[in-house]
């Protein structure tokens, strides 16, 4: 099982569930709620949970991709879906130290990054964000 917002999905998550697969037979794919991100985050994701849903679920290596859960209760999804293994990416904190309490038994691996200052959400983000002043002038010069 793993765990993600996957927010403009990009090569970075394509990786980190590449290689979470390799940990098991199949791939249950957990992806937040909205609701989760915003208070996870302290924003909400640029795409929907359906539409990061649908996304996901294109994957051919991904077995099974579900929403998180609604409520309080964030480990719903872990004791239905009864994983073997879960896999958390690089940048993963929360919710950690609750599977630890509760699932002590269960292996948690930690995926490492894939070209975390390329492949990174809020960097991508950042990226399309940047644009030129209104009266900015370029100069291009054809110079052989």
């Amino acid at each position: 099982m793993a765990f993600g917002t996957f927010d403009m999905l990009h090569k970075g998550h394509e990786y980190f569930l590449r290689e979470s697969r390799k940990r098991g037979d199949e791939i249950v794919v957990v992806v937040a709620r909205d609701a989760t991100v915003k208070k996870v985050k302290g924003r909400l994701p640029s795409e929907g949970e359906n539409e990061r849903l649908e996304k996901v679920k294109t994957l051919g290596y991904v077995s099974k991709a579900v929403l998180g859960s609604r409520g309080s209760d964030k480990l719903e999804v872990v004791r239905r879906e009864r994983p073997d293994v879960i896999c958390v990416g690089y940048d993963q904190e929360h919710f950690i130290g609750p599977l630890k309490d509760e699932f002590p038994e269960m292996p948690i691996i930690r995926i490492g990054p894939f070209w975390p200052q390329k492949y990174k959400t809020s960097i991508i983000k950042a990226g399309k964000r940047r644009k030129l002043p209104a009266n900015h002038i370029i100069n291009i010069n054809h110079e052989r």
